[in-house]
Order: structure tokens, then sequence, then C-alpha cells
């Protein structure tokens, strides 16, 4: 379960956020000003930080810099109100791993989150783990607590574009592309049989999907956390 520590001063703000990424995997702290941020950032154990830049006592900068400066490599994403470039290629310089403007959708950060782990994680093993599932791509093959699952090469190939894209919803179309090939002629009800039988082979309850999320009207959207 990723740990995150949240350093935001705007008290509803916090909560919302706290409240959202623990509702999808992550263990979550919050602390509400610059020096807060960085007494707990130095004691260590986390993986990513997500940084307000307007704070009280010191702002986000200064934690920033004053972290990195210290050693501290766990990823940091920077929040912000301010959209002035100059300051967001200050936030990187600093050493923040990514940046992302208020106001942002939970959707989006979560996203971002997930591609800075990812980042963090060496994604480059080929392993992918979410729940007690297993995807490992070197070797083409799902294990489901340690067990191999039987998975067509269709399914397989349908998970790897869920899990390359998590967080972002896929339309039936770019599943299509991934799975079959492009301008291969596959109905949406075929595409739908299909997710309907992964979840079969993934999910801990498929008919409450906790993985791979149907978005009315857009297609689908996967939500796994790398452990």
């Amino acid at each position: 379960m990723p740990k995150i520590l949240i350093v935001e001063d705007d008290r509803d703000i916090a909560f919302g956020l706290k409240e959202d990424l623990a509702r999808h995997g992550h263990q979550v702290e919050t602390v509400g000003d610059g020096e807060q941020a960085v007494s707990r950032g130095k004691e260590g154990g986390w993986d990513l930080m997500i940084l307000d830049l307007m704070l009280p006592r010191k702002d986000g900068f200064e934690v920033c810099r004053e972290l990195r400066q210290a050693g501290f490599k766990t990823p940091i994403i920077m929040l912000t109100a301010k959209t002035h470039e100059a300051e967001k290629i200050l936030g990187l310089e600093l050493g923040a791993d990514d940046y992302i403007t208020k106001p942002f959708s939970p959707r989006e950060l979560r996203a971002r989150i997930q591609a800075v782990l990812r980042r963090g994680a060496g994604e480059s093993q080929g392993v992918y783990r979410f729940g007690d599932c297993e995807v490992d791509f070197d070797r083409g093959e799902v294990r489901r607590g340690g067990t191999p699952i039987n998975i067509s090469a269709l399914e397989f190939r349908l998970l790897t574009a869920f899990v390359r894209h998590r967080g972002r919803v896929l339309s039936r179309d770019q599943l299509i592309d991934a799975a079959w090939g492009p301008e291969t002629i596959v109905t949406d009800r075929v595409v739908d049989t299909h997710i309907l039988n992964l979840r079969k082979k993934i999910e801990p309850r498929p008919a409450k999907p906790r993985y791979i999320h149907s978005v009315r009207g857009m297609g689908y959207r996967f939500e796994g956390g790398q452990s």
C-alpha cells in the first residue's frame, strides 16, 4: 500500500484528497504547513509527497529545496493555484517530479500519482502487481495468489492495455486497437464479453468490480495500485 504525505493548508482540500486516495488503496497522512512537511519528510518511509505551493511558515519551494538538499529521494508532486510557467519550471528545477494546477479532478491526480509511482518503482522489471494479482509482461503470464491463471492471449493484451493506461478511460475503439489490432471490425458487445470474462479471472467480486470500472458512455477505466 503506497504511503503518501499530503502537505496542504486548506483543510477541506486536504480532507478530500485523503478520503479519495484512501478509497483507492493508498495510506495517507496530512500536514498543514511547510515546517511540518520538512520534519515529517525527513523521517522517511514515504512513497510520494503531494506538496502545495502556498503554505504557511515555509512555502512549497522552500520545502522542496530543503528536502532535496537533505537527500530526500521520494517523488514530489506540486499543487498550486498559480499558472505562471516560470513557477512550474522553478518547482521542477528544485526537484519536483510533477506539477498539477488547481482546480484539478481527483482522477487526474490519481493518474499522475500512478505515473510517478511507476517511474519510481522501476517498472522495467516487467511485473506489475495489484491486489493478489501479478502481471508478468516478460513471461506473458498472470498469477493470482502466486499461481498462474488460465488467460487467453487476447485477454492478456486487454489487461496489458489497462495496466499501461491505468487511471485513464479507454474507449472500446482504443481497446480494440490494443487487443485485436487497428482496423479490426469488432462489435462493442464482443469487447464487453471479453471484459466480463477478464473480470471473472482477476476481480475479487466480478459483479462489483474493484479494478476494471465501466464508465457510462465512454468505455472502461482500470484502477489498480502497484504494490
